[in-house]
């Protein structure tokens, strides 16, 4: 089905932000929007129960479609990893419900927007990366790097793993995402312009701290038919 997969160059850069805003897009164009972030971990627990807060974040952009344990059928409370948060449980990542889970938005929704756990080379299972995820699923790659200094390094780094490690995947292009003032760094001004300069992949757009509402004119939905 058309979607989007949206990694990062690193974890914490805003990914859940990101993709939550491209969401809230498509909905406001009238598109029935699934979310699926297939492992989530640093769970708060409440009760017997672990509390996914970035699928909920991505459920409540997305009007919240379907029942919201499809979302992250996967939940871990340790801030690690997915396989190593599983371990410390005694438990194991499940390789197929990682995969499987996708049918239940494939029924339901016109698109499906993915969000993986860290960047491209972070560990999904026992077995897989976020890239080899990616790949298996085959849909546009949204690369989420931070506007701070380091990010043009960061991110041809992770063009790089794309091409190096999931040839045929499509990369839909790349958003900037500044994640705090960073008053302090210059780079803030020029790393759009750099980007756009040195990556192959396009800079779909950027955000702005604290901004809730994608600027420009970018088509999601042609580009989750790519």
């Amino acid at each position: 089905m058309p979607g989007l997969f949206i990694t990062g160059t690193n974890t914490g850069v805003g990914k859940t932000h990101v993709a939550a805003m491209i969401a809230r897009a498509l909905v406001a164009a009238g598109h029935r929007v699934g979310v699926y972030k297939p492992v989530e971990s640093g769970c708060t627990r409440k009760g017997e129960t672990l509390f996914a807060a970035d699928a909920q974040i991505l459920w409540d952009a997305a009007g919240r479609p379907g029942e919201f344990h499809h979302v992250c059928p996967q939940c871990f409370e340790q801030p690690l990893a997915p396989p190593q948060a599983a371990a410390a449980e005694g438990r194991e990542v499940d390789r197929k419900l990682l995969r499987s889970g996708l049918e239940y938005w494939q029924r339901r929704s016109d698109l499906v927007l993915v969000e993986g756990a860290g960047g491209l080379m972070s560990p999904l299972s026992a077995e897989d990366y976020n890239a080899d995820f990616a790949n298996d699923l085959g849909l546009p790659l949204v690369v989420v790097a931070a506007n701070e200094l380091g990010t043009i390094n960061a991110t041809l780094q992770t063009l790089i793993t794309a091409q190096a490690v999931a040839p045929e995947l499509p990369i839909a292009g790349i958003i900037l995402n500044q994640t705090s003032m960073r008053e302090d760094d210059p780079s803030v001004v020029t790393n759009a312009t750099e980007i756009a300069t040195r990556c192959e992949a396009p800079l779909l757009t950027t955000v702005g701290y604290q901004q809730q509402e994608l600027a420009g004119d970018v088509d999601w939905f042609k580009l989750a038919n790519n």
